[in-house]
């Protein structure tokens, strides 16, 4: 049985996954395991490819469930009225919805040295925590808690008593680290987070990427890249276009005034070059439909990728929430931010952490 294994939510994981495994001596490598849960993506084939590159011992498809696919557990979800009420609700219900994700579970995790969980917030976290077995957390995106410190948020209203009754007597779960059963969870910047913790453990990205060879990219190319053929051709093509403008979408708000937000962005910034437009991988708008005059990425692939390909070059990367700071293939990098969200939607819904 392997040593290690990773459970994974989106191709960010995915690819964070490739660069610590690629990190490791060359002896160590091929040793790992990779479960890939169906919970918020469809990886269509990944699994094939990942399994191409021979850096993983085995990969699973995890068909991971949400609470509300258990009927039963609704009535354990309802406002009692009183502190006291919901948390004894809340105990019953951390334990049965445990137990109801026990048969979806694809392996034994408990024969596993170490177990790697990219947002453990997801059901998986339950599982882990009531059946006693001990993982390393992993943030789920980049520097993700400088913005949204999803266990503060979820939790707001006596949160310390709420995070001992986790952490220390495992009776309920709260995530990113106030698991009983996580030992630390791997951040890539400790400075950003308003809220420290003594499991955040700290492993910059770029440290990680900096001392991939370029096999190692290539194994990663190899990984993400569906149509390795198109994207070079693409590449070259737009090496001809001066000023270059790419716009990283994102899953923000409902499907109608998502389209408006990236309208209003493309119609500002596409007066200073030519607008391509990168997809978020998690993002359902059909923008090949409902922006077909624009080139377009594959929104599968990490956007951190685009860095392995020295002959791609832009003079400004736009997004609104994302994190991009490591973006090394544009002149300029523009993060919109929380004041330009504040005009498309209700400004709590996207400032969580000031509502801590």
């Amino acid at each position: 049985m392997s040593s290690r294994i990773y459970i994974c939510h989106t191709y960010y994981h995915v690819y964070v996954t490739f660069l610590k495994e690629l990190n490791l001596p060359k002896e160590r490598r091929g040793q790992a395991s990779l479960i890939l849960s169906s919970l918020s993506i469809d990886f269509e084939n990944l699994k094939e490819r990942v399994e191409s590159t021979g850096l993983f011992e085995a990969v699973y498809e995890f068909d991971e469930k949400r609470d509300t696919f258990f009927p039963e557990l609704a009535k354990y979800r309802q406002d009692r009225g009183n502190i006291i009420a919901n948390l004894w609700q809340r105990i019953i219900f951390t334990r049965k919805f445990a137990k109801a994700l026990s048969s979806y579970i694809p392996v034994d995790l408990k024969k596993y040295d170490e177990v790697y969980v990219y947002c453990d917030s997801d059901p998986i976290g339950y599982y882990l925590n009531m059946n006693h077995i001990k993982y390393h957390a992993l943030e789920d995106g980049l520097n993700c808690l400088k913005n949204y410190d999803a266990a503060r948020y979820d939790n707001r209203g006596h949160f310390g008593l709420k995070a001992f009754m986790s952490e220390k007597l495992n009776l309920i779960f709260i995530q990113n680290g106030y698991g009983k059963y996580c030992i630390d969870m791997e951040v890539n910047d400790k400075s950003v987070i308003k809220y420290p913790y003594h499991k955040y453990v700290e492993v910059p990205r770029q440290g990680l990427v900096d001392k991939l060879t370029q096999d190692d990219k290539d194994i990663i190319l190899q990984a993400f890249i569906r149509d390795m053929d198109a994207l070079k051709t693409q590449i070259s093509d737009s090496g001809d276009v001066n000023d270059k403008i790419l716009i990283l979408t994102e899953p923000l708000c409902t499907l109608d005034i998502r389209e408006r937000i990236f309208r209003d962005i493309i119609e500002t910034y596409e007066k200073e070059g030519t607008v391509f437009i990168k997809p978020h991988p998690r993002d359902e708008l059909d923008y090949r439909e409902l922006f077909a005059e624009y080139p377009q990425f594959d929104a599968t692939v990490p956007m951190e990728m685009l860095n392995f390909f020295p002959g791609l070059r832009f003079k400004k990367v736009v997004a609104v929430l994302t994190e991009i700071k490591l973006i090394q293939f544009a002149d300029e990098v523009v993060r919109l931010g929380e004041d330009f969200m504040d005009k498309y939607e209700d400004p709590l819904v996207h400032r969580q952490n000031e509502q801590i």
